[in-house]
This record gives C-alpha cells, structure tokens and sequence, in this order.
C-alpha cells in the first residue's frame, strides 16, 4: 500500500470549476507526492484534534500558501504587503507543524510550510524582503546546500536551480534549527532540526514548480515518501 501523506488544504476564495469558496491543493504536489510513490490525501484544517487526525497518516507535507499573521511571531504591527491571513489556517498549519515534529512523523515543508515551522519553534520573519527588486517572486536562481544535509541528500546535489515564489523570509532562527541551505542574498533556503525524532526538512523555494523534470527536486517527495514507508 502507497504510504498515506497529509497535506493540509488551502483556503481559497473562487477556483473556476467551482461555484463557491473552496478549499485547495496544488496539482504539481500532489503529482510529485503520486510520483513518489505515495498516497496524497488533503485534509481540512480545523482548529482542534490535530494528532488524533494526523495519527492516521505516515507522512505530512507542509505545503505554501498565504502570509502568517504578524502576531504569531510578536510582531507589533502589519506590513502593507502581508496578504490572504486566515487565523484558522494559522493556527491548523501551527499545529501541524509541532505535532509533526514532536511525533517523529515524516514531514516536509515548503515555502509557507518553512515560515510555518520556524514559527512554530519560536523563530521570526522578515514581513517584507524590501519590494520588488528584492522578493524572490517568479525567480528561479542557484542555491547552496549544505554537504551531507538532508537536503542535499534528498536532491543528491550541493547545488540546485531553486524556483521560488515568496515576498517574505526567515528572521530570527526557531529554536534547535539548522540552516541548510541560503540563496546568494542570504535568504535562508532550507532548514532541518537536529536530533528531532522522524525525518525532516524545510525549503523556502518550490519544488513541486519543476519535479516533473528535475530528479533533484522530485527527490525531495522521494525521500519523504520513503521515510513515510518506514
């Protein structure tokens, strides 16, 4: 049996084939999970009972999304360009995130998903990159990995063409977490959490944009579907 990955729904005002609000998943995740071997499942955020649910699961992918609200990491005040805040999604992916971690179930994270858990461990972000010029949007462009990384085992590389889409980045660390990889600006790319029980790593770009066609990036749901079979 293909092993059972969680992925956690996004909320979203329309889609074209539906006539109401719906609650979404990116085809290319879901596809790159299916590559790999694995069952994709998405799941409906909710504010209570998340380890009983996830108990059922062998696996989690943290996917992107929308920003965190700025009070989730004690910011005082709200950048003009945070945008799609949903305190029902904060608080599901949260406690996704943690519940993951502390369990030792396998979990990947990406974009969002990196934000998420790196607040969840008590990090903070940078709400803006600094406009236009400087955002990682629609930008595909080198990063480094860390030698004998997770990462860089997972993509079987020390250097890879990361597709990104994100106006904001990680500030200060959440506790226990190792940068793994950075972009040329600095901007952190890639995390992990030494001695954490299951298998874990976080990216800040996304994968599942080029998966399809570069082993590197379809390695990451790879490994993840393998470390969910175990």
């Amino acid at each position: 049996m293909r092993p059972l990955i969680a992925v956690p729904a996004r909320f979203s005002a329309r889609t074209s084939a539906l006539r109401y609000a719906a609650e979404v998943t990116a085809r290319a995740l879901i596809e790159a999970v299916w590559r790999a071997g694995g069952e994709p499942a998405s799941i409906h955020p909710a504010d209570n009972g998340t380890a009983s649910r996830l108990a059922r699961f062998d696996g989690v992918l943290l996917p992107g999304g929308g920003d965190l609200a700025p009070a989730r990491y004690g910011a005082a005040h709200t950048h003009d360009t945070v945008y799609d805040v949903d305190t029902l999604q904060d608080t599901f992916d949260l406690d996704v995130a943690r519940h993951a971690l502390e369990s030792g179930l396998p979990l990947l994270a990406i974009c969002r998903g990196l934000q998420v858990v790196n607040v969840a461990l008590g990090g903070t972000l940078e709400q803006d990159m600094g406009g236009p010029e400087h955002e990682h949007r629609h930008l595909t462009h080198p990063v480094a990995l860390e030698p004998d990384s997770i990462v860089a085992r997972a993509t079987g590389a020390e250097k890879t063409d990361a597709s990104c889409y994100h106006h904001q980045r990680v500030d200060r660390l959440g506790t226990g977490l190792r940068v793994t990889a950075r972009a040329a600006d600095g901007t952190t790319e890639a995390l992990e959490l030494p001695g954490t029980r299951g298998w874990f790593t976080a990216v800040q770009w996304h994968p599942e944009d080029t998966a399809h066609d570069d082993p590197a990036q379809q390695g990451l749901f790879d490994a993840l579907v393998r470390a969910a079979a175990r």
